[in-house]
């Protein structure tokens, strides 16, 4: 790691635009070590089998058949950022059409805030599906899973590192079931995310896309909690207290990136979207929640996720 090769980066920013990428790269590899990425041939099995499990039990549970990627990819910091990095280019290019005061200066002050963000993400994320939002020509979706992170993070809380990887796994292959189930949820996410960011580069606040996008991430995280509470073969009541104490007692720093980041909004996500499915879950079963991804009207409204017997009255 070299701050010193982190700041010079932002520092010699260059281009026209708001951001200048390649600084932003540059930055954040210079901003945190890549972690040890050597796997022992029982740890590639495990990822393997991990995968498999949650695919086979996700299916069963909430009777939806879905696709995995054909290869699931087992990342360090650096190789996690450059998968990413090309999707958080395409969600702030309408930022490139906004005119700039001091451009030099708000280039540099957003090169290096970026870099801060994806370089803090490198180092917490665990695991990610990602269905490659706004991306171009064929590409489908990706599996990671960040080793390093999850070895450092089943260190800190003391927890089997094999059950907490299963665990991860698990999470993301439910993320996996419902975009499978559910066609039209990526252009659904993707129309929503362009809308609020079109609205903000042109100056405009538009509190009703980004009411529609909140409300659709608590869908997609409170079903994935759901089907992973009826999946899932191990305990693991421990492993999401533990992660909460542990994110409760981050340092300063981290607790205020963690705040502007949103990550506050993500633990409500999963909250108020778990509280939803499960009292779905409990009148019309697992297989009743997931009608969710069968039309995008289908959805619950804002009002709906904390009045399920409304969406039940509504949609079944």
């Amino acid at each position: 790691m070299s701050l010193y090769r982190a700041v010079r980066a932002v520092a010699e920013s260059e281009g026209d635009g708001p951001v200048d990428w390649a600084a932003v790269r540059t930055a954040a590899f210079a901003g945190v070590e890549p972690g040890d990425l050597t796997l022992s041939a029982a740890e590639r099995d495990g990822y393997a089998a991990d995968v498999r499990d949650a695919r086979n039990g996700i299916r069963d549970a909430a009777g939806v058949d879905f696709d995995l990627p054909g290869t699931v990819q087992v990342q360090n910091r650096h190789h996690w950022m450059d998968a990413n990095l090309a999707t958080f280019e395409r969600l702030l290019a309408p930022l490139e059409t906004k005119p700039m005061v001091a451009p030099r200066l708000a280039q540099s002050a957003n090169t290096a805030s970026m870099a801060v963000t994806l370089a803090f993400l490198a180092k917490n994320v665990l695991g990610q599906y990602d269905p490659l939002l706004l991306a171009d020509g064929d590409a489908n979706h990706e599996l990671y899973f960040v080793h390093p992170n999850i070895d450092a993070v089943a260190a800190a809380l003391d927890v089997d590192r094999e059950r907490f990887r299963r665990w991860i796994a698990f999470h993301e292959v439910a993320h996996a079931a419902e975009f499978g189930a559910a066609p039209w949820l990526s252009t659904h996410l993707e129309n929503h995310m362009e809308e609020s960011i079109t609205e903000l580069a042109a100056g405009r606040f538009d509190r009703s896309a980004l009411r529609e996008l909140n409300v659709t991430m608590t869908a997609v995280e409170g079903y994935a909690e759901l089907v992973m509470d009826r999946a899932f073969d191990r305990e693991y009541d421990d492993l999401r207290e533990k992660l909460d104490e542990r994110r409760e007692t981050a340092g300063p720093v981290s607790a205020l990136i963690r705040r502007l980041l949103g990550f506050g909004m993500k633990r409500r996500q999963y909250e108020r979207g778990k509280a939803f499915f499960d009292a779905v879950a409990d009148e019309r079963g697992v297989e009743g929640a997931s009608v969710v991804w069968e039309h995008p009207d289908n959805l619950p409204t804002d009002s709906e996720l904390d009045d399920p017997a409304a969406w039940l009255r509504r949609v079944a």
